[in-house]
């Protein structure tokens, strides 16, 4: 058999080779233009967390200034008005906790559900479905608020949570997934042996469904910690405010009329805010790739 591989025709070897991936230069430059574009805001953001208040308006933007002060401002942020930074930081994890954990769950349920059962309307709840991906949730946001405010529920945590749980895309994204990670012979054979649906679903489907509902909670996550306009309409109560909207005010009162010079707060703060988002995303990427490829090819 080795004599008969070694007298293989060149020609016909070249056939069964693996290609060698092209190297474009023009897709690399364009490549390199989008990771600056991406770095450079944060490595400004960076820098000017390191310096005083004095030096963020008399140096260049990216280069630090004359005294090494990160760990001063650091204090500063988490110590100014009494901690409230710290009080809007644990604001943000409850919205994140409750609100994305909730979305996760319940888009894993329903996604499930209908994809591994039949009932009557199932094909009209898809196109529901679709539909509500496709509306973003700005335009919901102002009829949100009035009918949060004939409830009683504006200016309450509650106005972030509960609209929080509704994930439209996360109930797609597990519905597609389920489709093709979790095969149906599978759960007939388990219910052969006597295994109730519950069962099912938490000892051999949600193992499965593990790197999609990894990937909706990530979704979810990023959705709810950058959250802006929602809050910004349903609080008054500042100790209500999550990071994003008690910064944009931090960032208002720096500049307003009766102007406090507190910019290097609000720099550190942003600093502050965006380090859980990455580390949380760095550590979830693996899965998050592994949930975006799975079904693209067909076994």
């Amino acid at each position: 058999m080795t004599t008969a591989l070694r007298t293989v025709n060149p020609k016909a070897r070249s056939r069964f080779s693996v290609a060698k991936p092209r190297k474009s230069v023009a897709l690399t430059v364009v490549m390199l233009l989008f990771l600056i574009y991406a770095l450079v805001p944060l490595a400004w953001l960076v820098i000017n967390a390191t310096k005083e208040q004095a030096d963020l308006f008399s140096s260049f933007g990216l280069w630090f200034g004359d005294r090494f002060a990160l760990w001063d401002n650091i204090g500063a942020t988490l110590t100014y008005r009494d901690g409230i930074f710290v009080r809007w930081l644990g604001n943000t994890l409850l919205y994140v906790i409750v609100g994305a954990g909730g979305a996760t769950l319940l888009a894993t349920l329903a996604g499930y559900a209908l994809a591994k059962y039949a009932f009557p309307g199932r094909r009209a709840y898809f196109a529901v479905v679709l539909g509500a991906v496709a509306v973003p949730g700005t335009a919901l946001a102002v009829p949100t608020f009035l009918l949060f405010s004939q409830m009683g529920l504006t200016n309450t945590p509650w106005a972030i949570i509960i609209p929080s749980l509704i994930s439209p895309f996360g109930l797609y994204l597990i519905w597609v997934y389920t489709i093709d990670s979790v095969p149906t012979e599978l759960l007939e054979a388990a219910r052969l042996d006597g295994a109730s649906e519950m069962r099912t679903f938490f000892t051999i489907s949600i193992r499965l469904l593990a790197p999609g509902i990894v990937t909706v909670a990530l979704f979810s996550i990023v959705a709810t910690w950058n959250n802006y306009f929602l809050p910004l309409i349903m609080l008054s109560d500042p100790a209500w405010y999550p990071l994003t909207v008690g910064l944009n005010q931090w960032s208002a009162q720096a500049s307003g009329v009766a102007a406090e010079p507190i910019y290097n707060l609000v720099i550190t703060g942003s600093l502050l805010t965006i380090i859980p988002i990455v580390a949380i995303f760095l550590f979830l990427q693996r899965f998050w790739q592994s949930g975006l490829s799975a079904g693209s090819v067909k076994q």
